[in-house]
């Protein structure tokens, strides 16, 4: 019996792909664009695997983002990297329910 053949038959032989061919289900979800207050925003559906080893804070509940949590990363359109944002599911679908001022908790700590 021979091993699995893993490699793709035929095509081009490049071990890889370019650093720029970020595509949409790269990071284990999906992409899309969604309008909200007035510009493009881009959101991202990221899988929790992809997530591993990181924790982002979320701007809709001030709250961390454990490691390997499936969650939505979101950011205007015209804007670069640096303004991505990483949100809660739950907090990405109730953006417009929340207040411009954080509520907490007595206890909870200020960031």
């Amino acid at each position: 019996m021979s091993p699995r053949r893993n490699r793709p038959k035929g095509g081009d032989s490049a071990s890889g792909r370019a650093a720029d061919a970020d595509r949409p289900g790269r990071y284990g979800g999906w992409e899309s664009s969604v309008d909200w207050q007035g510009e493009d925003w881009t959101v991202r559906h990221v899988a929790g695997a992809s997530a591993q080893g990181k924790t982002y804070r979320c701007p809709g509940c001030d709250q961390m983002i454990p490691s390997g949590v499936p969650h939505v990363v979101a950011w205007p359109a015209h804007a670069g990297v640096d303004d991505r944002r990483h949100w809660h599911k739950a907090c990405w679908n109730a953006r417009d329910r929340r207040t411009t001022r954080v509520q907490r908790s007595r206890n909870a700590p200020r960031f």
